[in-house]
């Protein structure tokens, strides 16, 4: 696990100028990688790749980077594991392939230089994003793996073009443009997170999974698109066509011998290894496997609240006392949860409002305590249907879907004719709806659902954190779902299903996953999810909907192998979620800090946000006339992204000072471990 970064200029400066940019750029990256780091430059075709890297497999000096095939035809800088590395060693060695060290890079290089980038990829099975640079064909090369564990950013910025697993590594560039993207702003705010292939800086792109983009040192500024080599829409529409036939029995020791085989590539490290649990089926399901592997306890780590609201620790010490793990954990006081705040602009250098990022960064602080690499339960809610609105508006669709859309839109508006506080205040006569919080935003949202034209507008419907996006930022617009996802409807009709699909082309890759790896990364802990291995993805994809969702339980096949190592009672209860109470905290402790970053002379000056709109969010959450904690904190988290990065970016843009600095520096720019 590291930290990737580089450019390619087809007009370069002087080595020593080279060198210096990309050591900036690098050092950015210490975090990722505190226990090496390197650069290559090739003056003459104007490119510079740097790496800095957390020492994970093969912790001598053989396995540095950026790395050199056997050829020299090859660099690579990558960042993340091929767990199967092994296996695609004794596959290269027959061909005469010679290796002088243990590290899963070397094997990439042996691989491409074997069957070129394009095959090799689909024979790596692990989580990665790299950038290869080919002497011969002058050209560089960029790819992400196939769900989207590792980030990716790039795209040109005038006659640069520029890469990175981090923004923060960009943007210290030369040639760096700050020009926010007013659309990725609209975006972010609906979403929580700026979407893939979007940043939030115009012309500064996301790799999406499973693509790999080719730069042709003959072809400066040219921007390819994106081709695949792995699709999670074509495994879906294949798996529907060739759905599992066989018994619910076999399909229960298929999945728990695929989790075993990813779960033991996973465990393959030479420093310290352990697994978040927070005694829920997924996390449980990990750790129950990884202690089947282990001959001796597995580390296991859990953080609890004292409000029981949100605290799963209980649970998570039941599980890890069953299976005899080795288990520490930590109770957090809200004051400690609210010191994380002000960490997060610098961890996440684009904007990002999933306030879940908070417990899990703490965690992850916790676990960087005893272990280098930590084993972690996300994916099993998208590929086997844990999430509640898989119920909730599964089920409600159930009901009105059949209706013709005129009577639905009709139904909709009668629903939006009163505003949600409107709603929400007759929660407080006995006709109310009994309950259920803050109503009036949930009827809004069945509005919206039941008025919406197809699957995806429903989905839209649900998951958006901000009704009123383009109205909230000026100059800025929301688009719709990429075409291909639309495309899916038409194949994967069911709207549970669907929701899962894009639960995971979208909220996994671009909240889930980039939450995991800045909260992870910022410590340098490594973390490795075992439900995206794309094998278990494959097989979740040709599994029918009721062996995921079956009686109102969710992840039905993946509870009962749970369940033959541990007992059911220790893991039914109602699902809470990795939350903590920004509602109620925007409106107690932390109202003082809100205030000041929403000021209206602040925004007005800003120049991002409608003012009007702004206050009158901020006053009616105050009020507790409405739920409105999701676009609060989106806009909260923005303002204090811009805050930190404004900063940045000015001390970057001053004239001439790469220049300057470069031509009075006295360090020597040679070998290949200075950054």
């Amino acid at each position: 696990m590291c930290g990737i970064t580089g450019f390619l200029t087809p007009t370069p400066d002087r080595e020593v100028e080279l060198r210096f940019v990309v050591s900036r750029m690098t050092d950015q990256l210490v975090h990722r990688g505190p226990d090496d780091c390197g650069i290559w430059v090739d003056q003459e075709a104007g490119v510079a790749l740097g790496h800095r890297r957390l020492a994970i497999l093969d912790l001598s000096a053989d396995g540095h980077q950026p790395m050199h095939s056997e050829s020299g035809r090859y660099v690579i800088v990558f960042n993340g594991e091929v767990y199967n590395f092994e296996e695609l060693r004794r596959e290269l060695e027959p061909a005469g392939h010679c290796f002088r060290g243990h590290s899963d890079t070397e094997v990439m290089l042996a691989a491409i230089e074997e069957w070129g980038l394009e095959d090799a990829l689909t024979k790596f099975n692990g989580m990665f994003a790299l950038a290869l640079w080919d002497r011969k064909e002058r050209r560089l090369e960029l790819a992400r793996d196939r769900l989207g564990e590792k980030p990716l950013y790039y795209g040109w910025m005038g006659k640069s073009f520029l890469f990175g697993s981090e923004l923060k590594a960009l943007v210290v560039h030369p040639d760096f443009a700050t020009e926010i993207d007013r659309n990725s702003l609209a975006m972010y705010l609906k979403y929580s997170c700026v979407p893939t292939t979007r940043s939030i800086y115009r012309g500064i792109r996301k790799l999406p999974p499973g693509t790999r983009v080719v730069l042709k040192l003959s072809e400066p500024g040219s921007l390819p698109q994106p081709v695949s080599y792995w699709s999670a829409a074509e495994v879906t529409h294949q798996g529907l066509i060739d759905r599992y036939r066989g018994s619910a029995e076999d399909a229960i020791a298929q999945l728990d011998e695929l989790l075993r085989d990813a779960i033991k590539m996973r465990m393959v490290a030479d420093v310290p290894l352990g697994a978040f649990l927070s005694g829920g089926v997924d996390s449980s399901a990990i750790v129950a496997l990884m202690q089947r592997l282990s001959a001796s306890p597995v580390k296991t780590f859990s953080i609890g609240f004292r409000d029981d609201a949100y605290n799963e620790a209980k649970n998570a010490a039941a599980v890890a006392h069953h299976l005899g793990t080795e288990h520490t954990e930590f109770y957090v006081s809200s004051e400690e949860a609210m010191q994380v705040i002000s960490l997060l602009p610098s961890m996440y250098d684009e904007p990002f409002a999933d306030s879940s990022q908070i417990p899990t960064h703490i965690v992850s602080r916790l676990a960087r305590q005893h272990v280098a690499v930590s084993l972690s339960g996300d994916g099993g809610d998208e590929l086997f249907g844990g999430y509640k609105r898989y119920f909730t508006w599964g089920n409600i669709w159930e009901k009105v879907g059949w209706l013709p859309w005129t009577v639905r839109r009709t139904a909709a508006r009668g629903l939006r004719s009163l505003s949600a506080a409107r709603w929400n205040n007759f929660a407080s006569y006995p006709c109310s709806i009994a309950g259920v919080d803050f109503p009036g935003d949930k009827l809004h949202r069945l509005g919206n659902l039941i008025a919406a034209e197809d699957s995806t507008s429903r989905y839209e419907a649900i998951v958006s954190a901000c009704e009123a996006a383009s109205s909230l930022v000026l100059g800025g617009e929301t688009e719709e779902f990429p075409a291909h996802h639309r495309y899916m409807e038409a194949v994967n009709p069911d709207f549970r299903q669907h929701m899962m699909f894009l639960d995971t082309v979208r909220y996994l890759p671009d909240d889930i996953l980039v939450k995991v790896d800045r909260a992870t990364m910022a410590i340098a802990l490594e973390a490795r999810v075992p439900y995206l291995d794309h094998r278990i993805f494959e097989f979740a994809a040709r599994l029918p909907l009721q062996l995921k969702i079956s009686g109102g339980i969710s992840k039905w096949i993946l509870r009962r192998v749970l369940y033959q190592y541990v007992p059911k009672e220790l893991i039914e209860r109602p699902k809470r979620g990795f939350a903590v109470p920004i509602g109620s905290w925007l409106r107690g402790p932390l109202r003082d800090w809100a205030e000041g970053l929403l000021m209206e002379s602040r925004v007005r000056r800003e120049g991002f946000f409608n003012v009007r709109a702004v206050q009158t969010l901020w006053k009616a959450h105050l009020s507790e006339q409405q739920d409105l904690e999701n676009p609060i904190w989106s806009i909260l988290m923005f303002q204090v992204w811009l805050a930190e990065w404004s900063k940045a970016i000015a001390r970057t843009a001053e004239p001439g000072i790469i220049r300057e600095l470069a031509g009075s520096s006295t360090r020597a720019f040679e070998g290949q471990a200075i950054c």
